[in-house]
């Protein structure tokens, strides 16, 4: 370690020494000329005359003359040629004059130049090199003394400024951090039944879910120190450093116990140590003294580590098993109750309308995240000041949630009257097939305004309730829907257009969940030939079969889309009057509320027909 300390220190002189040796070599020679300027012989004899001249240097073929007054740095010289006229005649001149003169002529320089020029590279060179120093210093731990030192941030009792009041949406995982609280502050009550503090405990879930925030509020109820620092903190250029920060960091856990310590993104130092070709010799030393330090110390003496991360299938299966996090903690996407919840809890400092219903709000955003919400609150409150408001109302928070989801309107996008039919029927062709179809979800607004994320109009459906499993029927039913974009423009027009690329996009990806996942195909039955690689980050799904297999799986879901296709269009077609009709209602309105949609499909008698229909 005292070798790794001081080289730092040793690199940085070297580089002086070099600088300074390029300096005297090359830019010290230069500064130390004279500068000569030229002149002809009779204004040398102007300046004799006039008093000018403090020296003169004489040779055989040149004069150099020194003035009087000095201007700047460099030394100032004159210089004209030696005239063929008497050398005596010459002296003489200058004797009258009282000028100093001498042979020949001698190059000199200043002593108090050459010191400066010297010295000050040198105090310069060795100051930055210090300041330097003092910062990578503190880069790599705070200073020299506290190379390989842990940077964790101790926070008081209540220091955070959070608090359980301020987590919702999470029940479950404030039951089981709750436990693990009133185990540090009341160990008697557990020790008498001999159960013990479990050593950690592992929050996974997708980004965006509180946790985080889960922590700080833990910090905040616990009332015992808390370290926090991010996995990355451990990890450094030098082999070792991370896994003297991990022994420091427990080194002051046990000094401070009981006590919580918190682990941001543990992924950064525990990815599975496989010997693969991108495997990393320091992130694996502090990953084994991080293994090592969670085995060696005592739960008895109250230090639980807290870890969150959002990739736990590439953690190392040693730092999963129990013994080192015996609770793993999911903290999910919130369900309905839980974003409603989420919504009241970020609205407690925003001035609300008392008739603001969360309720719809939290329909309308299924698959949300806690960050999500907070922003859609936020939005709501900026949108209520734009509009010279003093609270906000429900109509700012519906638009809020529809530019988190959709984008905000484009209102510089000015589609022709072709294009603006067209949108306008594709758009109805979604929301007819929801009503005309069993198993959808109602429809909340539909609009033909062009939002900056692309889409040139969307129709929105609210489910009316929360569901965890969804139907065969029902994953057909919203293909179908799906496709009744591109269906009304064949219906309509005839020829298809590119509006349906999210659509088709779409479609394609829950045909395809249909066969590779859920067992819902007719060519492969209750077999499943994909799973998703990372639960919480994408969607992304890798699987393991022939090619044969490969095109067989492509066929079938080609198959699914294309039935729900024709469905579409063959519906469509039996309601040719209603397409058109509300298609013009649209194109003249531009939005559709799902309160009036409803009243448009009752004077059709949509719902008397659609009994029939199906």
């Amino acid at each position: 370690m005292k070798k790794m300390k001081r080289t730092p220190i040793l690199i940085y002189y070297i580089i002086a020494v070099v600088v300074i040796v390029l300096i005297n070599a090359v830019l010290i020679p230069k500064l130390r000329e004279p500068e000569i300027v030229k002149i002809e012989y009779n204004e040398f004899i102007e300046m004799i005359q006039e008093g000018k001249i403090s020296k003169v240097e004489i040779d055989e073929r040149r004069i150099r003359i020194e003035p009087k007054e000095q201007k700047g740095v460099r030394k100032l010289y004159y210089e004209t040629g030696r005239p063929n006229i008497s050398h005596d005649a010459l002296i003489d001149l200058l004797l009258e004059s009282d000028i100093d003169f001498k042979f020949p002529i001698q190059e000199e320089t200043s002593m108090l130049l050459y010191l400066f020029i010297n010295f000050l590279p040198i105090l310069v060179l060795i100051g930055a090199s210090y300041f330097i120093f003092r910062s990578a210093s503190k880069r790599m731990g705070g200073g020299v003394m506290n190379f390989g030192k842990s940077t964790g941030k101790i926070y008081a009792e209540r220091e955070t400024g959070k608090t359980f009041d301020d987590v919702a949406g999470q029940d479950e995982a404030k039951r089981l951090l709750v436990e693990i609280i009133d185990f540090l502050n009341n160990p008697e009550k557990y020790s008498k039944i001999g159960a013990k503090l479990p050593k950690g405990a592992l929050l996974v879930g997708p980004p965006g879910t509180g946790k985080t925030l889960l922590a700080k509020a833990v910090a905040g109820e616990a009332k015992v120190p808390f370290f926090s620092l991010s996995g990355s903190e451990f990890v450094e250029m030098f082999v070792g450093v991370g896994a003297a920060r991990v022994r420091d960091l427990f080194k002051q856990a046990v000094a401070n116990a009981p006590c919580i310590v918190f682990i941001d993104e543990i992924d950064a130092i525990g990815k599975s140590r496989d010997n693969a070709i991108g495997s990393n010799d320091e992130r694996e030393q502090t990953l084994n003294q991080l293994l090592s330090e969670m085995d060696g110390f005592d739960s008895s003496k109250g230090v639980v580590i807290l870890a969150a991360t959002n990739r736990p299938e590439v953690l190392d299966k040693a730092l999963l098993r129990p013994g080192r996090f015996d609770r793993r903690i999911t903290v999910d996407l919130p369900d309905l109750e839980g974003r409603k919840a989420i919504l009241k809890v970020h609205a407690r400092g925003v001035k609300m309308d008392e008739n603001v219903d969360f309720d719809v709000i939290a329909r309308s955003t299924p698959g949300a995240s806690g960050a999500d919400l907070e922003n859609i609150i936020n939005e709501a409150a900026l949108r209520a000041v734009r509009a010279n408001k003093n609270i906000v109302t429900q109509k700012e928070l519906e638009e809020a949630a529809e530019v988190i989801l959709a984008g905000e309107e484009k209102k510089s996008t000015v589609l022709s009257e072709k294009e603006k039919w067209i949108v306008a029927y594709h758009e109805i062709g979604h929301a007819l097939l929801s009503a005309l179809l069993k198993n959808t979800a109602p429809v909340h607004k539909i609009t033909i305004i062009p939002r900056t994320s692309g889409a040139l109009g969307y129709t929105m459906q609210i489910e009316e309730q929360e569901k965890y499993l969804i139907t065969k029927e029902e994953i057909l039913d919203r293909i179908t829907v799906l496709a009744g974009g591109r269906a009304s423009e064949l219906v309509q027009f005839g020829s298809p257009t590119t509006g349906a690329a999210n659509d088709i996009e779409r479609a394609t990806h829950i045909a395809r969940a249909m066969v590779t996942m859920y067992g819902m195909s007719d060519e492969f039955g209750f077999v499943k030939l994909e799973k998703k690689t990372n639960p919480f980050l994408s969607d992304e799904v890798a699987g393991s079969y022939s090619e044969e297999t490969a095109a067989k799986v492509d066929e079938e879901t080609r198959r699914i889309v294309n039935t729900c296709l024709n469905k579409a269009i063959e519906l469509l077609k039996d309601k040719k009057e209603v397409l058109d009709k509300l298609s013009r209602i649209l194109f003249e309105k531009e939005t559709i509320t799902g309160t009036e949609f409803i009243e448009l499909l009752k004077q059709e008698n949509i719902n008397v027909e659609l009994e029939e229909v199906q």
